[in-house]
């Protein structure tokens, strides 16, 4: 997919704000810390037609307005991702405003995840 630069500039603007994982990292993440949240900031299309049989799904396009709600306790550690990893870097931005203090945006995102074999619903 073409991006445009000013969505391009965004997701590096907000790259230098936040913090990123890989697919090992994660892993070994998630299975270290039973607490933590995989959250697929993608359109409702894209989870409906698959994600990540851990993930717990939270548009984009609703972030904002839902997070506190379904993720009350600010510390809660969260690793978002979207199709290749740009989405989950703005939304990882955005929480990170709102307060949050453990974010994380996945490097590649469901395709890098799809690639890695990554179990799937």
């Amino acid at each position: 997919m073409q991006h445009s630069p000013g969505f391009l500039k965004l997701v590096e603007s907000a790259l230098e704000e936040i913090d990123e994982m890989s697919i090992d990292e994660a892993r070994i993440f998630l299975k270290d810390h039973s607490h933590a949240s995989l959250v697929d900031v993608r359109e409702d299309k894209e989870w409906d037609a698959e994600h990540a049989a851990e993930a717990e799904h939270l548009g984009k396009g609703i972030l904002e307005r839902d997070i506190e709600s379904r993720f009350p306790d600010k510390t809660t550690e969260l690793i978002m991702y979207c199709g290749g990893g740009y989405r989950s870097a703005l939304t990882a931005q955005v929480a990170k405003t709102m307060g949050y203090t453990s974010i994380w945006s996945l490097k590649g995102g469901y395709k890098s995840m799809k690639a890695a074999d990554w179990p799937m619903v």
